[in-house]
């Protein structure tokens, strides 16, 4: 259900994650609507930078020289997505680092599996963290469940995350919003307004599973989140 929620100054970091050209350019790992994930993002980030907000900036990096159990290679022994040599690992220029953001190498999916991420922002004071990437249903999903499970409390920003399509996107924003303990699901517009220190209404989980969606309503109940 929905109830006002607010976040207190200073206890606030943004995290964007995998926003790499290879999902506009590579035409196996396009994102549906990317342009307008972007432009959320873009303004996110805005929103963030006027409000003091800090921002990480994530992005998937590949080494295949390390092992890494029936990861899938392309003919000639690079990975299939993501390689360290491939040019398209790049962050989008629209929302790249500014000076002084930190960017953030993973090879995983999760920006918090490992590494020092999570006690860095930690011993920073850091309760909230508003999350914005691709894929939803993959390294998004992946690092949503490890910060709740490292004590954060996620603001999932379901309008500046994308996937594949429009249904693996939602399903996995729906399947997150089931069980996104301590944390909310909102738009882009309400998280701007919340780093802004107003309060907004934002869908919280209450209960075991409340979203039990089907084929035929899924995208009605991502649209009432």
């Amino acid at each position: 259900m929905k109830r006002p929620i607010s976040i207190k100054r200073g206890t606030v970091a943004a995290a964007f994650i995998d926003l790499q050209e290879e999902h506009r350019q590579d035409k196996r790992y396009l994102v549906e609507g990317y342009g307008e994930v972007l432009a959320n993002v873009q303004r996110l980030q805005a929103a963030a930078r006027r409000n003091f907000v800090p921002l990480y900036h994530w992005a998937y990096i590949v080494d295949t020289a390390k092992a890494r159990p029936f990861h899938p290679l392309d003919a000639d022994g690079k990975s299939a997505f993501s390689d360290k040599s491939d040019p398209l690992t790049e962050i989008c220029h629209e929302v790249a680092p500014a000076n002084g953001e930190a960017l953030l190498i993973k090879a995983e999916a999760s920006a918090f599996r490992s590494g020092p991420a999570a006690r860095d922002l930690k011993s920073g004071g850091i309760e909230w963290l508003i999350v914005a990437g691709v894929w939803t249903e993959a390294c998004v999903d992946a690092t949503v469940k490890d910060a709740v499970a490292s004590g954060f409390r996620v603001l999932l920003v379901k309008d500046a995350c994308g996937s594949g399509s429009a249904a693996m996107h939602q399903t996995a924003i729906l399947n997150l919003a089931n069980r996104l303990y301590g944390g909310a699901v909102t738009n882009t517009i309400d998280a701007c307004r919340l780093m802004a220190g107003d309060t907004v209404d934002a869908w919280q989980v209450e209960g075991s599973v409340p979203l039990r969606f089907t084929f035929e309503n899924a995208e009605r109940l991502y649209g009432e989140l």
